[in-house]
């Protein structure tokens, strides 16, 4: 009669047991990730909503998204391209084929993208509401990622919507306090040539400053997450950023009604 508490029987027991577990968890995996997958994209949409200013609670995000047209931007020339086979913004910064290593990296992230999103709002008559641009830049302990939505203007912020970091919470973790981003909106992050001037200030902005408009106030004992939050909208809205595709689309507006 075979011992139960032999060596060999637990050996078999826990292997037969760990080839089952295995079985669940793959079968799960599968069977999930569309689900998953689904999850993230619309994730992903409600906060380019919440940035644009366009979401409500209750609403449709699906259809919501419907007025939202997403575009791909090449950095260097500033002009939308269709790259063959998509464009997965999250694996093409980790493919050398798809990216740069950046020497001049002041938003902290190693790598840029040949390419970026950008996601344009219209009102009803097909005419440019908002810009809704992603963008990130590593803080204190993480990489905070954001959509920071612009007005028509191209110079003036409608929203901002942070939607992944693991800064500290009650301090760094503050960048996602919808108090905090309510002071964005109508802030000025661009000038009438072109430049980047938006600072965030190491605490309240100083009452009547000239540039008040281009400043919005610091996260108190968040120093190096404030400054992290001012690089990444200097840097994605300058010249290795979104900035050649801003001047190029502003050029555009001006010479037609619309897009």
């Amino acid at each position: 009669m075979r011992d139960k508490n032999s060596v060999g029987n637990i050996l078999r027991v826990a292997t037969g047991v760990c080839l089952v577990c295995a079985v669940i968890v793959s079968t799960a995996a599968v069977t999930l990730r569309p689900f998953q997958e689904e999850n993230r994209a619309t994730f992903r949409q409600l906060n380019v909503l919440q940035a644009a200013g366009l979401y409500e609670p209750g609403i449709d995000i699906a259809r919501a998204f419907e007025r939202i047209e997403r575009r791909i931007v090449d950095f260097e020339s500033g002009g939308y391209v269709d790259p063959p086979g998509g464009f997965d913004p999250v694996r093409a910064v980790r493919d050398p084929a798809w990216s740069q290593a950046l020497t001049d990296d002041p938003a902290g992230i190693g790598r840029r993208p040949h390419y970026g999103e950008v996601f344009l709002a219209r009102d009803d008559d097909g005419a440019l509401e908002r810009v809704i641009l992603p963008v990130h830049a590593y803080g204190l302990w993480s990489t905070m990622y954001a959509f920071l939505a612009l007005e028509a203007d191209l110079r003036t912020v409608s929203g901002i919507s942070f939607f992944e970091h693991a800064e500290t919470p009650g301090l760094g973790g503050e960048i996602e306090n919808p108090r905090w981003q309510e002071h964005w909106v109508g802030k000025k992050v661009r000038d009438e040539r072109g430049q980047v001037r938006f600072r965030v200030d190491r605490g309240p902005t100083p009452p009547g400053a000239n540039d008040a408009d281009y400043r919005v106030d610091g996260l108190s004992g968040a120093t190096i997450t404030s400054r992290g939050v001012e690089s990444m909208v200097q840097f994605w809205l300058g010249e290795q950023g979104y900035g050649s595709y801003l001047v190029r689309l502003e050029n555009r507006l001006a010479n037609t009604e619309g897009m």
